[in-house]
């Protein structure tokens, strides 16, 4: 393979990008459903999936498939997002780099700090859902549980929800932000010129000895 800037680097594969797809599907339906469970302002959301009851059949169980496939797609991304020496650079010029003022962003490898930090926080936060999620499931689990912890558990619920909210919109939006990053997720490939740009350290592991 040459190193001219037009060269395609395989950055996911197609497992990768299938899950990471079916990992977001399964988000957005647990999101919207949670939506019409938490509020009456948004019971119309219900309609999506066939009224309130299907709605409270299909919402759980939308929970189980978002552990079944995250964590062993996590769990296969573990080794590059362990928190480095550059990563801490990163974050001290974060701000600056997303106002572009800052291009240096130091031997970022496969995933930059910010991609670090969204892993690591989903990791807890999928399983507070998840623990939560089962003291509230109507009606297997949640009759053998009291009033008050159901509402703890609900509470609890709701506010992991929330954060999981923010870091998914930040997500999504540093994805638009960077140029290339949501083709990659859909193609796969990202040019050479992308990978000595954003994760330099990973194109030297990826691309060979000879890149600067």
């Amino acid at each position: 393979m040459s190193t001219r800037d037009g060269d395609l680097i395989l950055r996911h594969t197609n497992a990768v990008r299938v899950t990471h797809w079916a990992v977001a599907i399964v988000f957005t339906a647990l999101f919207t459903s949670g939506l019409a469970l938490f509020s009456p302002f948004f019971f119309w959301l219900s309609a999506l999936f066939g009224g309130g009851p299907l709605l409270r059949f299909i919402h759980p169980l939308a929970g189980v498939a978002l552990v079944l496939t995250f964590y062993p797609y996590a769990l296969s991304h573990l080794a590059d997002n362990r928190w480095l020496p550059a990563d801490s650079r990163w974050v001290r010029h974060m701000f600056a780099y997303m106002r572009k003022e800052h291009a240096d962003v130091g031997e970022t490898h496969k995933y930059n700090a910010g991609q670090k930090l969204m892993y690591w926080s989903m990791l807890p936060l999928i399983a507070v859902l998840a623990g939560t999620g089962v003291l509230l499931w109507q009606p297997w689990f949640a009759p053998h549980f009291s009033a008050g912890v159901r509402r703890l558990a609900g509470l609890v619920h709701a506010a992991c929800a929330f954060v999981m909210f923010v870091g998914i919109g930040i997500h999504v939006y540093a994805a638009i932000w960077t140029e290339g990053s949501i083709d990659a997720m859909i193609r796969g490939t990202v040019t050479r010129a992308w990978a000595r740009f954003h994760h330099p350290a990973w194109l030297r592991e990826v691309g060979g000895k000879d890149e600067p």
